[in-house]
């Protein structure tokens, strides 16, 4: 489907929607792909015209006095860069009920839950319905480039361990929920066509029940019943697909057993999902022996392979955060390729990664300009220039402004330039700004852990002590991972009240800091179970010091040290761990609950 010179992105993607996956070529969907990035420029230049005339008589528009201007020098002369503070205001409006045009000159049908935090809570990003068209046009694009790099996979299933979340409804009555759990509650999903491409292993049941044990139980039988039809395998996020792992690990007594008898485990009580698995379940000693087999053999190297032996990859998120999970994901895959297939957040979806097999480090997303308009702040500063003009090798901070009624926002994200496809910039995803810490979806900052850590070592004044330094790192050894926090000691206040701290008082500590971190943290702490109970551990007196030494013999200047508050870096790692006098977990979970509305 030739696009033509004069054709709006809008109507292009409205065409191309309204045809796949049927209607529309592998050849036409990548066409697609090549024409868009070919007029990049063009491109993004119509899709903010689209924008601001489509929005033009929202009250936040009005207030910048476009004058019905819709050309890009305008806009970014009178409309300010803003951060989700800024909006807030507004967003609570029409979260409360007020149905006027606000932000966005469609109604807005329901807000995602971003999983960045804003004093403490999840951001609201509102979306409206032709939002869905638009990424369900990003994901029709998928697979036509997964087939030019991996072939056959129309003959097979895919192992994928999606789940939805808890979601709510504002005191105006619209949804707010995470962005894939909107995405798995949609029409685009939910009565998708047959594609022989897309055959998951997991009924839509599963996919669907708010219960995580159940869900990934039913989830992994199905999983383990087509073991042989599996030709990929993957989750969301890579820590998603090791918590799979480390819950076959748990649990695949039971799995064998179910799959023996041909019965569900009696745990399984929601009637939707057993009735989804009625048909699938029949006795297969074989296969449960295998399975038994198998896992209780200590050593879980290549399990993947061993268990779904025609897994051609691994499809996962293993960008930023996510790298930090690769080599413990070689292991158990037994170095099986991984795909990391598309850059998208709860604000907007952005582009795809064109090379797909390629290796985890060499991971880079193309921008797709009709997705919506992109700016980019040079991170070394500057003023922030178009998608077309920013620079190879250089790092941006990403602004984005969408049809939804976003304009100008910081996303957060840090990207690099790596190169380019026709006129359209590759970007390497760096990392998130001023992120410390990240296990999964959580994102803690540096603020955000200094004030943990404060409330947490109050406990400590009756006794006499204080916490002098600390730092921290996020511990993805285990499934699931969990933050480490080290803290160094020392006695406060008159040395007459000193008393001894016990165990029992640092516990309290670990739960104190947990109590204080942003709520997307113990949603995975108490819902999800994605993060394990944080980890305190105390150093000897001077290791601080000690770490400054070491950063000073490796060329850091001495007047400009300061205590870095996360480190990954493993000689750093190993001369903390090796002046640990004493460790300490959380005794219990954070309190947490669906997030609430005044």
């Amino acid at each position: 489907m030739a696009i033509k010179e004069k054709s709006s992105p809008a109507s292009d993607t409205g065409k191309l929607l309204r045809l796949t996956p049927g209607g529309v070529s592998d050849e036409e969907l990548l066409q697609f792909i090549e024409e868009m990035t070919a007029n990049a420029d063009r491109v993004q230049e119509t899709v903010l015209a689209e924008i601001l005339s489509q929005n033009s008589g929202t009250e936040y528009l009005r207030r910048y006095d476009l004058g019905g201007a819709t050309d890009r020098a305008t806009f970014k002369a009178k409309v300010p860069i803003v951060r989700y503070e800024d909006i807030q205001p507004d967003i609570q409006r029409i979260a409360n009920g007020d149905r006027s045009p606000i932000l966005s000159g469609h109604p807005i049908t329901e807000f995602l839950t971003s999983s960045g935090t804003s004093a403490g809570e999840r951001k609201l990003m509102p979306t409206v319905k032709d939002e869905l068209d638009r990424r369900q046009l990003l994901y029709s694009l998928l697979m036509p480039v997964m087939k030019r790099h991996v072939t056959g996979l129309d003959k097979g299933k895919a192992l994928y361990f999606l789940f939805v979340k808890e979601e709510t409804k504002t005191p105006g009555g619209l949804p707010a929920r995470p962005v894939l759990t909107s995405y798995y509650k949609s029409r685009h999903f939910l009565c998708r066509p047959y594609d022989p491409y897309n055959v998951y292993t997991s009924p839509t049941a599963a996919i669907l029940c708010l219960d995580a044990h159940q869900s990934m139980y039913v989830q992994m039988l199905c999983g383990l019943y087509y073991r042989l039809s599996v030709l990929r395998a993957g989750a969301v996020f890579a820590s998603g697909f090791l918590r799979a792992i480390h819950f076959l690990q748990m649990h695949y007594q039971s799995l064998a057993h179910d799959i023996a008898t041909g019965t569900l485990s009696p745990s399984i009580t929601d009637l939707s999902l057993r009735r989804s698995v009625s048909d699938l379940l029949r006795p297969d000693p074989d296969l449960a022996e295998l399975i038994l087999r198998e896992c209780s053999n200590p050593n879980w190297s290549a399990i993947i392979p061993r268990l779904w032996p025609n897994t051609k990859y691994l499809d996962v998120v293993i960008t930023g955060a996510m790298a930090q999970y690769l080599p413990t994901l070689e292991f158990y895959s037994g170095g099986l390729p991984v795909a990391s297939t598309m850059y998208a957040s709860s604000e907007c979806y952005f582009g795809i990664n064109l090379r797909p097999m390629c290796p985890p480090s060499e991971v880079v997303y193309t921008i797709l300009p009709n997705m919506g308009y992109f700016e980019f702040i040079p991170v070394n500063g500057g003023q922030p220039v178009e998608l077309a003009d920013v620079v190879l090798g250089k790092e941006y901070e990403i602004v984005v402004t969408t049809y939804a009624g976003l304009c100008r926002y910081r996303v957060g994200d840090v990207l690099r330039v790596a190169g380019f496809r026709n006129a359209a910039p590759q970007f390497e995803f760096v990392r998130r700004k001023n992120v410390v810490l990240s296990i999964e979806s959580d994102k803690t900052d540096e603020a955000e852990l200094h004030g943990a850590v404060q409330s947490a070592a109050e406990l400590l004044r009756p006794f006499g002590m204080g916490v002098v330094e600390y730092t921290s790192q996020a511990y993805t050894k285990s499934i699931p991972g969990r933050y480490v926090i080290y803290w160094e000691l020392l006695a406060v206040g008159d040395e007459k009240e000193k008393k001894s701290v016990d165990g029992e008082v640092m516990q309290s500590c670990c739960l104190a800091m947990e109590e204080k971190l942003n709520s997307v943290y113990r949603q995975s702490r108490v819902a999800d179970r994605s993060i394990g109970p944080l980890e305190i551990r105390v150093v000897r007196g001077g290791t601080f010091e000690e770490l400054m030494d070491d950063a000073i013999s490796r060329g850091a200047s001495i007047n400009q040290y300061k205590v870095p508050r996360c480190v990954c870096f493993p000689p750093i790692l190993e001369l903390l761990d090796s002046r640990v006098v004493s460790t300490h977990f959380s005794p219990g979970l954070p309190h947490w609950r669906p997030l609430q509305f005044n």
